[in-house]
């Protein structure tokens, strides 16, 4: 049975996450540990910090904790109404990189929303917190957007490397019930040549774990031109490297999977070495 983490960090529960969840449940069973954050409202924040009183402070971190315990009452409500074995973190503070670090150090996986990470702060994602998260997360992540779709699809984002391997076997171990879908694995660069790296190798190993997989090389660079591409893939899931080091970022100084998670396209699964 796995451990996974549901992470939630504002006003909004993430809606999309838990669908996500409630179909890996339709596959198997699994042990959810819900990890909730207070809203990060800094204008209110700084509005009360101007005033000689604690009152109006003390006013906001009850509004905060409120709001907290309305999304684990939320969350322990479906998770009932569902079937689903659960345990609810005490936490009621402010997001905390260190205990999110140490809670997915001990869980197979982490489910988050893309759009709803601490958007009290900033709602541009990914924003800071939620680059902190995908950085400091010490087991594979998917990110998920709100309005998610069942996945129908794979897309793996492939540049030769041991993290993309990694990748693959990570989501493989997880996801056996994935691995039917029809999957493309991408190799992409601004080039006239067709090679993609160690092929014969990766085709091998593919067939041993996959049911249906296409190669694809695209001859573009990735920063620029890959979250466009993969926008065009209705209802797929996007399978990559770490965050700090994503499977294309040789040819892109900027994350193309950030790219995706700000356009809220499609979940995607991060994995870490």
């Amino acid at each position: 049975m796995k451990r996974i983490l549901f992470v939630s960090t504002g006003e909004s529960f993430p809606k999309g996450a838990f669908t996500f969840l409630q179909s890996l449940l339709e596959q198997e069973s699994v042990c959810l540990t819900g990890l909730f954050f207070c809203p990060l409202d800094y204008q209110l924040m700084a509005a009360v910090s101007h005033v000689p009183t604690s009152e109006p402070y003390v006013h906001v971190r009850e509004r905060e904790k409120a709001i907290v315990e309305k999304n684990k009452t939320l969350f322990a409500q479906e998770c009932l109404a569902q079937h689903i074995k659960y345990h609810v973190h005490e936490n009621t503070e402010r997001w905390d990189k260190t205990l999110f670090a140490k809670e997915s150090r001990f869980s197979d996986l982490v489910v988050l929303s893309g759009e709803l990470f601490c958007e009290d702060w900033e709602a541009r994602q990914p924003n800071l917190f939620l680059k902190e998260a995908l950085h400091g997360a010490e087991c594979p992540v998917i990110v998920v957007p709100e309005a998610y779709q069942p996945i129908r699809r794979l897309v793996i984002a492939y540049d030769g490397s041991k993290d993309s391997l990694f990748a693959i076997k990570q989501f493989c171990y997880l996801f056996p019930q994935y691995t039917d879908l029809p999957t493309e694995m991408v190799y992409a660069k601004d080039e006239a040549s067709e090679h993609i790296p160690d092929l014969d190798n990766l085709k091998h190993f593919s067939r041993l774990h996959f049911s249906s997989m296409g190669f694809s090389k695209l001859h573009f660079n990735a920063g620029h031109y890959f979250a466009s591409w993969l926008g065009e893939k209705q209802s797929s899931m996007l399978i990559t490297g770490s965050f700090g080091r994503s499977s294309l970022s040789y040819a892109a100084k900027r994350s193309f999977a950030g790219q995706v998670i700000g356009d809220h396209g499609m979940p995607i699964f991060i994995a870490h070495t």
